[in-house]
Order: C-alpha cells, then structure tokens, then sequence
C-alpha cells in the first residue's frame, strides 16, 4: 500500500481516463505504473433522430462520477485525498463527429463511430484518395454532411473527437494523438501529419461549394506519443473536479482512440507486433514494416500512438451467437434440477471444442447477428447447416461456432497475411474469448497462423492504457521509444503464456473457410427470406 499512498500524497499518481461505449473508466498508477485505484461511470449511447450520440452533457456528468469514484477509492485505500497528479491523458472511442462554431457551440449532436450513414461519402473519399475511408471516420463524416448538404456545414471552425473535445476543454489546446488522428484522415506515416495530398484533394473536390473554412484549418494539430499536448487548466480542473480540490498545472500526454490504447496496453506497437481483441465485435491490428501494395476495403489504416502504420480488421460479429448457444445448453441443465455455474460451463463446452475434427466435421455456422462489411452484408442472420452426413457432435457443434466466430475476421486477415505478406511475430491477445485458458488462444492462433500470447495484464484495458502513454510522456529518457519503454519499464518480466499454431488447426480453419465461403449464398438467402 505504501508505494500507492507515497505516489498519492507527492503527486506523482498518473491519471488515465478512457471513455468507452457502455463505461467511462479512470486508473491510477503510480511509479512502476502499477494500478493503484480505479473508478467508473456506465453509461449508454442513445438513439436520436436516427442518429446514435451521446450528449455533451453526460460526457462532463460521466467524467464527473468516475473521477469521484476514483477520488473515493482513494480515500478507502489509502486515507488521503487525490488534489495533485503527475500526468494525465485523455482516451474515447476513436472515429466520429464533433463540430463547433467560431465561440465553441456544438452545431450538431455527436455523431458516433456506430452510425453507418456515411456510405456514399466513404466511397467517394476511397475512390478519391485511393486510400481506404472506412463509414467510422471523422471526414465520411464531414463529406457526407456536405454531400447531404446540412445547414451548419459552412458553421465549422474545428471538427475533433470525443477524446479531442475533452482534451480541449482540459487545456484549451485542439490538438490529438497520432493514433486517434489516424481515424480522423489518413496519416502521412513519413511526416506523421494529415496526408498533405489527401488534404489538397479533399480541398479541390469540396471548392465549388465556397466554404468560409479549409480542411486543415478546421482539423485538431496532430502530436506523437511522449510529447506535450498542453496543461490543465484552472477551468479544466473544475470541470474534472467541481469540489475544486484537484491542483491546475499537471501536463496532458496527446489524447487517443481505444485502438491506440489497446496497441499501448498489450505492448503490441513495434513492427510486426500486433494485438486482437474479441468479444462480442473482435478486431485485429497488425504494426506494418511497409504500407500495402494495394488499396483493399476490408482493412482500415491507422496508426500506433507513436504513428507506425497499421493495417486493422475490423467485424462486427464475434461472441454473441456462442453465448446464446451456451445458454441453451444452461436452460438444458436447469430443466434437469441442475445448478449451473456459468464459468464452468463456458469452460467445459470450449474445452470439448478441442476433441472435435480439425474442420469441424463438415458442419458450417454463421454468427452474423448484424452486417458484416468484410463478406458483404448489411444486416445477419444467425446460422446453423449441415449436411446429412456430416459429423454431428458437441465437439464438431462447439467447434465450428468457435471458428464462425472468427471466420470475418480470417477473411480480412487472409488478404493481410497471404495477398500482401504481411508478417507477424506475435499477436497478443485479449477479452472475452481467450477467458477460458488455452481454447479460444488456440483457435485464434490457428486462424491466424501465428503465436498468440495472453497476458495476465490483458484485462486492465484501455484506461491503463492512456495512463500508461501519459506516464511515457512523463518519464521518459532522451530517445527512449514507447516501444522500449513499455518494454523495459511496464512489461519486463511479465507473465504470458504463448501458443503456437497448430498444423492441423491451421489446416482445419483452412478448409472450415472455404466452406464459410461457399455458404454465404446461404446466409445472403437468409437474410432476403427471413425476416
């Protein structure tokens, strides 16, 4: 408790707060950036007028509640009030879009990264560019406000992000992380900077329309990790802390995405590093050596927090399906007077996942309980098929809804690893699937064809992350990179078991995907006939 009470008491806690989809969290660490206190808010996005957002309002009222929370677990733990901290940052769901006028009115309400109104915009800026623009970004945004022609357009004086808006009421500064940038507008990974091309381009296509403002004008000024992004301000201060207890003056690393936080908290920010997250969405992100030799739709480019190029696949679907089949088999047990521990549950159907055959048997499932971009739908159906002689167990039943739920993402990943010979050294992995040990790491691993490691640091997420950013910026040696400082200083010894893939799973996945890939007339059947 000591080391926790000593970084409290002189100011030097590093403050991490990360505002997720469904909880706004906040992480304390001290000097060997270990957590030491923690807080947070829930709280849901809302649909308005079509438009999924979260108000302003309850952005501050959610900042508010987990940083009190934090401040009180302060105060249990260790019996002395937070006022004083040695660095902070700033963390949101990356994407989106914030726009305010000339004296900081927000002319529309936050359009989030959720809303898939973008279409015809991010395929114009795609063609345009040659560059892919994914409906999530910040300037399909922008472009499809223009094309739709929307009244406060001509109103912009400067567009940002949820993490960027924060940052700025912070310290006044409009400025945003390289990663976070990176989901604004394409990234030049040579300057680190906006695509200065892309800008141009972007300007000419727009110029007919006579707008008071140009597009580098109105964007937030792009910063690396381990710079200074500004100050807390007197007002900011309050704004975190309305008791007015929390000091002014503490210095804010370059604020992120939850793409960059997660690179930063699972060490995966080095070339050929990468990281995949699965849960009820999974997404994978790989540390490019080189940029790609070709513009493919289903792989977004972003960048590390300290700006290195990464090629990321992104799908909707991941989980939720596997759960509604383990809750059937909870319902079964239940009608047998049994008392189901979940856990256990989980962990004994994914283990028997591991006696079935290496493609499953021949049996073929969907999870698409929404789109999938990457195989081309707009809306899912859930599905199960077989053929009459196909080998229909529970090992085979749970395997192939293991592997359908990776199966979007191993299309994506095929086109990364075999079309443009991407390689990885290491994946580290983290969230829902990898809970029950050394099922869903296999899996992954044969999916992807490369080791995956889970750690026992993979839970702390994205808050950790952003605290751990903020303390590179604090406390790093002249030269030293984020990747050798989370080395050296947050990951040296750390715990982390690592799986190989296996040959016959890789080649069982193989064969599972072609036949995923020849059923998809099914799921498209589906989706036309089953309403």
């Amino acid at each position: 408790m000591s080391t926790g009470k000593e970084a409290v008491l002189n100011g030097e806690a590093v403050l991490g707060i990360e505002l997720g989809s469904t909880r706004i969290k906040a992480v304390l660490v001290d000097g060997t950036n270990q957590p030491i206190a923690s807080g947070s808010y829930d709280w849901e996005n809302q649909l308005e007028n079509g438009i999924w957002t979260y108000a302003l309002d309850e952005v501050w009222k959610g900042l508010q509640g987990s940083y009190a929370a934090l401040k009180e677990d302060v105060k249990q733990k260790y019996g002395v009030t937070l006022n004083r901290l040695g660095a902070l940052g700033i963390s949101a769901m990356m994407h989106g879009y914030l726009v305010f006028d000339k004296d900081g009115n927000q002319l529309v309400p936050f359009r989030t990264w959720r809303n898939t109104i973008t279409g015809e915009a991010a395929q114009e800026l795609t063609e345009l560019f040659q560059f892919n623009i994914p409906q999530r970004w910040s300037i399909a945004h922008l472009y499809q406000a223009i094309l739709n022609q929307e009244a406060h357009v001509p109103e912009i004086a400067f567009m940002t992000t949820l993490a960027g808006y924060i940052h700025w009421q912070l310290t006044g500064e409009k400025a945003i992380g390289v990663g976070e940038a990176s989901g604004m507008f394409p990234i030049d990974s040579v300057t680190g900077q906006f695509d200065a091309k892309m800008l141009a381009q972007f300007q000419e296509r727009i110029a007919p329309k006579g707008y008071p403002w140009k597009v580098q004008e109105i964007l937030p000024k792009v910063l690396s990790a381990g710079e200074s992004a500004g100050v807390l301000t007197e007002a900011g201060a309050k704004l975190l802390d309305p008791s007015g207890e929390l000091a002014a003056g503490v210095s804010l690393c370059p604020p992120e995405g939850d793409a960059g936080t997660g690179m930063t908290a699972t060490n995966s920010v080095r070339p050929r590093t990468g990281n995949v997250s699965a849960g009820t969405s999974v997404f994978a992100m790989i540390v490019l050596e080189h940029a790609l030799k070709k513009v493919h739709p289903e792989l977004d480019m972003v960048t590390t927090p300290d700006g290195s190029p990464v090629a990321m696949v992104h799908c909707n679907n991941c989980t939720s399906d596997l759960n509604a089949w383990v809750g059937l088999f909870k319902e079964f047990a239940e009608s047998f007077g049994m008392n189901v521990d979940m856990n256990q549950l989980f962990g004994t159907l994914y283990n028997k996942a591991l006696e079935g055959d290496a493609d499953c048997g021949g049996l073929l499932a969907y999870n698409y309980f929404s789109g999938e971009h990457i195989t081309g739908f707009e809306e899912g159906r859930p599905l199960f098929v077989r053929t009459p002689d196909a080998k229909f167990n529970l090992a085979n039943f749970m395997r192939v809804h293991l592997f359908t739920a990776l199966g979007a993402l191993k299309t994506g990943l095929d086109i990364l690893f075999r079309e443009e010979g991407v390689e990885a050294d290491e994946v580290l992995g983290h969230g829902g699937l990898f809970k029950t040990k050394g099922v869903g790491q296999r899996i992954m691993a044969a999916a992807m064809d490369v080791p995956v490691t889970v750690m026992e640091t993979a839970g702390e997420g994205g808050a950790w992350g952003i605290a751990l950013l903020a303390s590179y910026m604090k406390h790093k040696s002249e030269g030293e990179s984020l990747g050798d400082y989370l080395s050296a200083h947050v990951f040296a010894g750390e715990k982390g078991e690592t799986l190989k893939p296996g040959e016959a799973d890789v080649k069982g996945f193989d064969a599972f995907l072609a036949r995923y890939t020849e059923g998809l007339a099914i799921e498209h059947a589906a989706v036309a006939h089953l309403r």
